[in-house]
């Protein structure tokens, strides 16, 4: 039984993944694989926000990183918001190599945009030496 200090569940997160980016059919897959999905409570800066992003794309373009999804679309979405409070998520694939960033308005219950960033393969712990 709920009571009044808990908070509300969080909403159906793979509903809301509609065509907001290139990245939204991809994480409704990671999430219906098992992925999993974080959403912070807190509101932060439209500026804080679009500005890691679009470092993020600054950063794969410079690299050549072929492995984004949506990002480039994120960052002009996120444009479109300058001075409002928003919400961020995160959904990382059950097999770790996918991580995807949701960016909501400042109640959480209207999803902006969402990205995706393959991860580097992360390196194995067999047979490593124990002490």
């Amino acid at each position: 039984m709920a009571t009044e200090d808990e908070h509300p569940p969080h909403p159906d997160i793979a509903a809301m993944l509609t065509n907001q980016t290139s990245a939204c059919k991809a994480a409704r897959a990671a999430i219906a694989a098992g992925g999993e999905v974080q959403v912070s409570e807190g509101e932060v800066p439209q500026w804080m926000v679009a500005g890691i992003a679009a470092t993020r794309l600054r950063r794969s373009l410079k690299r050549g990183w072929p492995t984004t999804l949506g990002l480039d679309e994120s960052v002009e979405i996120l444009a479109r918001h300058r001075g409002e409070q928003l919400r961020a998520g995160t959904i990382l694939s059950a097999d770790r190599s996918w991580l995807f960033n949701l960016y909501f308005d400042a109640t959480g219950t209207e999803l902006l945009a969402c990205s995706g960033v393959k991860r580097p393969p992360q390196p194995s712990t067999k047979g490593s030496c124990e002490s």
